[in-house]
């Protein structure tokens, strides 16, 4: 089974920019399509972006053109490089796990505990 423990969050100012990380312990990393969902306050968690083997990636609207999923196999890895970070981005991050790869939360049975960003104005 995949575990999942993510990291970079912090505070940064609107128009600056984050890496997240996600790393994943256990076995056929390669095998699961990764994404990354976050929260605010008193909100729905929705999606962000998703990433599987062979090069297929899927952002949200409200991200598209900002953020970057990427994922590094040899090091069960994946990253969410977030650029011009603005103040509605903030929020929790989790990074998700999956045997399919879709916007939907409930394709991914893998979560980790997430990682704040806050983006001050």
């Amino acid at each position: 089974q995949v575990q999942l423990v993510e990291s970079g969050g912090g505070l940064v100012q609107a128009g600056g920019s984050l890496r997240l990380s996600c790393a994943a312990s256990g076995r056929s990393f390669s095998m699961y399509a990764m994404a990354w969902f976050r929260q605010a306050p008193g909100k729905e968690r929705e999606f962000v972006a998703a990433v599987k083997n062979g090069g297929w990636i899927y952002y949200a609207d409200s991200v598209k053109g900002r953020f970057t999923i990427s994922r590094d196999n040899a090091r069960n890895t994946v990253y969410l490089q977030m650029n011009n970070l603005k103040p509605e981005d903030t929020a929790l991050y989790y990074c998700a796990a999956g045997g399919a790869a879709s916007a939907r939360s409930q394709s991914y049975d893998r979560w980790g505990q997430g990682t704040q960003v806050t983006v001050s104005s």
